[in-house]
């Protein structure tokens, strides 16, 4: 028995030996096998065995679960040590036929609508805890380093607006409004009509009482609405504002996207896309589909242009803001650890390592360039009065 667990351990280590570029230890059971030449990065103490046959049917799947049980714990800094891990997310294996209803859900908007509220229908309380007081979950902008997250969060929402080249009087729609800080920002700002729409029960109930709060109720609204449905708005916006949604599209519907934009601009009309962006089109994160955003999609660059130009928008600048998500993950991962009793009182110990892991493991694929993070800005055909050169 001792020499079957002994043989299935070095077949465990044998499949560690592929990632080497950073060198690193495994210790199970009072022994240590070094990984790559060097000294250690980080130290991997494990608990349990992992199977190579869990490894080999999907790596992310495999770990992440052993992290989420307690099977699995990094010795030092958790984000150093996945920092160090997974640049060489090349090497992760994901190929068992098992995966493909887990990577290839329905696009239906029943069940998107239902992938989309298991995310960010965990709860408002929740996410108060570690995002910042502006409630934007996505990439903030830091113009220097003592930029704070909240400064870099209004950053951000500033950034967006000035590219949109808003004036007072104009109309605003935003897709995927979250919980309303840009399109509270545009109305008090530049005095547009602005509406935002969401498939999240939390964001919209959060947003109205913003808006409410904010004695905003003649110039904003807010819409429980898919964006399939924007017809349904009966009005043609001067500009549209997509923030970290199209990623919950899928492949399948990025055309039915843009269109949906297209029908909802009025010509000549400027759209600003900001989104988590791949090089190449790929299916996704094993783990990544399963625990945190069922059915998410990152889309590469070169597709959503493509859409883009099949519509007649013209791109008129495409910016990559991939570090600036790096460190927006960092500080909500600092922020979550600052909360952590908090949250243990709301969830289970496996929802906190999860989470944690969730938004080190985020950190360290941007700063690998595992992913990036693009501002897309368009016209719907030709407009020519815009500055000539990058005004914002």
């Amino acid at each position: 028995m001792e020499i079957a667990m002994l043989i299935k351990e070095r077949a465990m280590v044998h499949f560690f030996d592929r990632f080497s570029d950073h060198p690193f230890v495994i210790r199970m059971d009072g022994h240590e096998d070094k990984i790559g030449e060097g000294t250690p990065a980080f130290v991997v103490n494990l608990k349990r065995q992992i199977p190579v046959k869990e490894l080999a049917s999907s790596t992310s799947l495999a770990l992440g679960e052993a992290y989420m049980r307690g099977d699995l714990e990094i010795e030092g800094d958790l984000y150093q040590a996945l920092d160090h891990f997974l640049g060489q997310m090349s090497r992760f294996e994901a190929g068992a036929p098992a995966l493909k209803k887990l990577l290839f859900t329905s696009s239906s908007k029943k069940n998107q609508q239902k992938e989309v509220c298991s995310h960010y229908d965990i709860g408002n309380d929740f996410y108060r805890l570690w995002l910042d007081e502006t409630m934007n979950y996505s990439c903030a902008y830091f113009k220097s380093p003592e930029d704070s997250l909240y400064q870099a969060q209004v950053n951000k929402t500033d950034y967006i607006l000035e590219k949109l080249a808003l004036k007072e009087g104009m109309s605003l729609l935003d897709i995927g409004c979250g919980w309303g800080f840009l399109i509270l920002r545009a109305a008090k700002r530049y005095g547009v009509k602005a509406t935002g729409i969401t498939l999240s029960r939390e964001q919209y109930e959060g947003c109205k009482e913003r808006i409410r709060r904010e004695g905003l109720e003649d110039l904003i609204r807010v819409e429980l609405l898919d964006y399939r449905d924007v017809e349904h708005l009966e009005t043609a916006f001067d500009r549209v504002v997509s923030v970290g949604m199209v990623e919950h599209v899928g492949r399948d519907n990025y055309e039915q996207f843009i269109r949906c934009v297209d029908r909802a601009l009025k010509p000549g009309g400027v759209f600003l896309l900001h989104f988590i962006s791949s090089l190449q089109e790929h299916a996704g994160d094993p783990w990544i589909k399963k625990y945190i955003f069922p059915g998410g999609v990152v889309p590469s660059l070169r597709e959503m242009v493509y859409y883009l130009g099949e519509q007649n928008f013209h791109v008129l600048d495409v910016e990559n803001l991939r570090n600036h998500y790096n460190r927006t993950l960092l500080c909500w991962a600092d922020n979550f650890r600052a909360h952590k009793e908090e949250v243990r009182t709301m969830f289970d110990e496996e929802f906190v390592r999860m989470w944690e892991l969730y938004l080190c493991s985020c950190a360290a694929t941007f700063h690998n360039g595992v992913i990036d993070l693009h501002q897309v800005l368009a016209t719907k055909g030709v407009n020519n009065d815009l500055p000539l050169v990058r005004w914002y």
